[in-house]
């Protein structure tokens, strides 16, 4: 699978543990970022990765910050992307099962790095169930339309 991964300065070291893990796994890993600790800014980050999903350059992301509030919702903003903070196995994999979310989320200060590695697997592996969750997504992406609209109009 291609995933894109990003961090900030405070999700930098996590980043890297896990980019080396999917590699180890062979998955194919777009590094968007951060590539140290000094302070950065998470949006930066979380657009890349996003446009990524968004684009079809990845089929997966994951994003990681200090909460990993902040990269999710950041990403939220780009179309067709479904960002989604787990802090847990069942959340991860309901993640995809219910929302089918195509990145995960991840707050650095408080997952370790075995932790955000299950997540990850869980995540990657956990497949969208459909049915009456495939209405609700699709509630979802109507909101993004009447969205796209509205700026439409104001442009």
């Amino acid at each position: 699978m291609k995933i894109s991964v990003g961090a900030d300065h405070a999700g930098y070291e996590l980043k890297e543990e896990i980019r080396r893990r999917l590699s180890a796994l062979g998955h194919e890993v777009l590094d968007r970022g951060a590539s140290g600790a000094e302070s950065t800014d998470y949006p930066d980050y979380a657009i890349l990765v996003a446009e990524d999903v968004s684009q079809g350059r990845a089929e997966r992301g994951i994003l990681i910050c200090s909460t990993g509030i902040g990269m999710s919702i950041t990403a939220n903003k780009v179309a067709g992307v479904r960002a989604a903070l787990a802090w847990n196995a069942d959340v991860a994999r309901l993640t995809r099962e219910h929302n089918d979310a195509n990145i995960l989320a991840i707050g650095a200060r408080y997952t370790t790095i075995d932790q955000a590695s299950e997540l990850t697997e869980i995540f990657l592996g956990a497949g969208f169930l459909g049915g009456r969750h495939a209405r609700r997504v699709g509630k979802i992406a109507a909101v993004e339309r009447r969205a796209d609209a509205i700026q439409g109009d104001i442009d």
